[in-house]
């Protein structure tokens, strides 16, 4: 393990260096993307400039490193989520991707009329919408939890909601819109007992701290790379070895068959058979990329140092009388609004510092809608990558911004 050594990671990571508007960059909008390493990008120019080739399909040298560097990420991912076999690990192009080809292969083909959908409030549109092209389609009926008082998930509601006609659970991992972590492994628990399959969204979570989706015991977990410091376009569905043998093929074409004729077609083995055409390899090399530099820095160091990160910022904002924080953030990103003021119009004057956030519903309309937030709000989310001054920067900035307005 690498010590954690802030200034020295920061290094890691060209971008920090820029400077926006004439400022130096203070990146605080990690949670709709993060930065990218030098392994990482250092990555995707060997594959371009050294193993440029498609996998799977040729005898020649170049195909061969090609594919091995391929299998390798898969691998990796394999291992970083725990999962028991590699070919548990399919490639998307991120977590929406993921989302749909269960909707589609598994949802479609195993929902009926009054099955139910269980969702919650807090969910990403790429977590609602596909979900409801499925009910449409199968007159299942979609459940919603809704919040409690602290715009946290309410529990007792949840297992009220759960049923013998519960036949899916899909939830987040963490809210990207309020950073709070959702109690998954007891919503996964309330699902399995009334034998309903269970999804979960960790584009937030995989990136903050170490997911087993052997311990967790879902069925699905979906993320994305560009998230978790590898590039964009390239995602991850994971799934339980016999719904993912049962469930027929979303996408079809090159790569994921056996044997083709006019008359019959016969489907590849797992996890071919979800891969159709040819994938995102440079993009899975860099996934690898980035989940080997991550898994050799000291993640409870690095947890303990985002903690830290979002103590500051949120005492900060404690301290602005005219600043209300949304919910109870716990990991990534901290939502916020200040009263009378668009957010729209305080993320302009913090871009005018160099201040990166992100402002609005965050795909979760929703959410917004339960919170009476028709504007959305501010949030700003952290990476380990991030420093003390630059939660100072973004509070300094917020000063300027109550001043102006």
């Amino acid at each position: 393990m690498m010590p954690l050594d802030i200034d020295t990671l920061r290094l890691d990571f060209p971008i920090l260096a820029h400077t926006v508007n004439g400022q130096p960059l203070v990146y605080l909008d990690n949670a709709a993307t993060t930065q990218k390493p030098r392994a990482v990008l250092d990555a995707l120019n060997h594959y371009y400039q050294s193993q440029n080739a498609n996998v799977h399909r040729a005898a020649h040298a170049l195909s061969g490193q090609a594919t091995q560097a391929f299998e390798a990420a898969r691998a990796k991912v394999a291992r970083f989520i725990n999962a028991l076999d590699d070919r548990q690990v399919i490639w998307t192009r991120g977590t929406t991707e993921a989302i749909n080809l269960v909707a589609y292969s598994f949802g479609m083909h195993s929902l009926k009329a009054n099955d139910e959908i269980l969702l919650s409030t807090m969910e990403h549109h790429a977590n609602i919408v596909p979900w409801q092209q499925v009910a449409a389609a199968t007159g299942a009926i979609i459940k919603v939890i809704p919040l409690a008082t602290d715009a946290e998930l309410d529990m007792e509601a949840a297992a009220a909601l759960f049923s013998t006609r519960t036949k899916l659970l899909a939830v987040s991992h963490i809210s990207n819109a309020l950073g709070a972590i959702n109690p998954i492994k007891q919503l996964i628990a309330m699902a399995k007992a009334v034998g309903a399959v269970t999804l979960i969204d960790g584009a937030q979570a995989v990136g903050h701290f170490p997911v087993d989706v052997q311990a967790l015991d879902c069925d699905f977990y979906v993320f994305s790379g560009h998230k978790m410091f590898g590039p964009t376009g390239i995602g991850v569905l994971y799934g339980k070895r016999e719904l993912l043998e049962a469930m027929p093929p979303w996408q079809t074409g090159g790569e994921m068959i056996k044997k083709v004729s006019f008359e019959q077609t016969s489907f590849g083995e797992l996890p071919f058979k979800f891969e159709a055409g040819t994938p995102n390899i440079a993009g899975a090399i860099g996934l690898g990329a980035g989940i080997d530099y991550l898994s050799g820095l000291d993640r409870a160091a690095i947890a303990k140092h985002e903690q830290a990160l979002m103590a500051q910022l949120l005492a900060g904002l404690n301290a602005m009388p005219e600043v209300r924080i949304i919910g109870r953030p716990q990991a990534g990103a901290v939502s916020f609004v200040i009263n009378e003021v668009h957010p729209q119009d305080v993320a302009t004057l913090l871009d005018m510092q160099g201040i990166a956030v992100r402002t609005g519903h965050h795909c979760a309309m929703p959410l917004m809608q339960a919170l009476d937030l028709p504007q959305g709000t501010i949030r700003a989310s952290i990476a380990f990558y991030n420093s003390a001054d630059d939660i100072t920067a973004l509070l300094a900035g917020l000063d300027k911004a109550r001043e102006f307005f």
